[in-house]
């Protein structure tokens, strides 16, 4: 497997190009369809992305948007990616765009899966998904040596799953409906994550789990 990747001689033009690069995305799915979806990572390092995304002429009305995982807190929690989104995202003209909140209020993940499963999968397939890793290879919230992870992979696995074994209870999309997606893009930056991603090439996906996304992905980096 080769690796589609685009190099950028600085962080803030790896920003800007992959925010024109998915509006555009976007903007010419909603030429030709009644609606498009955007997914989404948590995490600090999309910010700068979101921030140019917010302010793009799209048709945002007929954008739904939804996050890849979240941790299963209160959406004003510090740790919630649902917060970061409302800050970054969900601002200026992409205000207008359905938000599909993964935290519901529910006593645990376990009880808001299948009441979401059913939205997100009527959002199928994702139209434009970007991807992060950590360093330890996970996406989303599937991570490498977990049990949740293995039932995440499966074919027949739903589209919403609750994820166990961690510090913070987590809810994500399984492997199936992330990798739906039209549009692929997976964001990194620095050589640490660089030597994550030529890692996990060489393993199997439940050891690495973004290696299950690579075939389709445009992988977009900078130092």
């Amino acid at each position: 497997m080769s690796l589609n990747i685009v190099e950028y001689p600085d962080r803030e033009l790896l920003y800007l190009s992959l925010a024109n690069s998915m509006a555009g995305q976007l903007a010419q799915y909603l030429r030709v369809n009644e609606r498009a979806s955007l997914c989404v990572p948590g995490g600090t390092s999309p910010a700068p992305v979101f921030n140019t995304l917010s302010g793009t002429d799209l048709d945002w009305e007929r954008v739904t948007v939804f996050l890849n995982d979240e941790r299963w807190v209160d959406g004003e929690h510090n740790r919630s990616n649902s917060r970061l989104l409302r800050r970054h995202l969900l601002r200026d003209r992409a205000e207008a765009a359905e938000y599909i909140d993964l935290y519901t209020g529910d006593a645990d993940a376990a009880a808001a899966a299948p009441l979401l499963a059913p939205r997100i999968e009527g959002q199928l397939p994702i139209t434009v998904l970007l991807l992060g890793m950590g360093n330890d290879m996970h996406t989303a919230s599937l991570f490498p040596g977990l049990s949740d992870t293995v039932m995440a992979f499966a074919p027949d696995a739903p589209a919403v799953m609750p994820v166990g074994g961690l510090e913070e209870p987590r809810i994500t999309l399984s492997a199936r409906a992330l990798k739906s997606a039209i549009h692929t893009h997976l964001l990194i930056t620095g050589p640490e994550k660089r030597e994550a991603l030529e890692r996990a090439e060489k393993l199997d996906p439940l050891e690495a789990p973004i290696r299950a996304f690579l075939g389709e992905a445009t992988v977009h980096w900078a130092e």
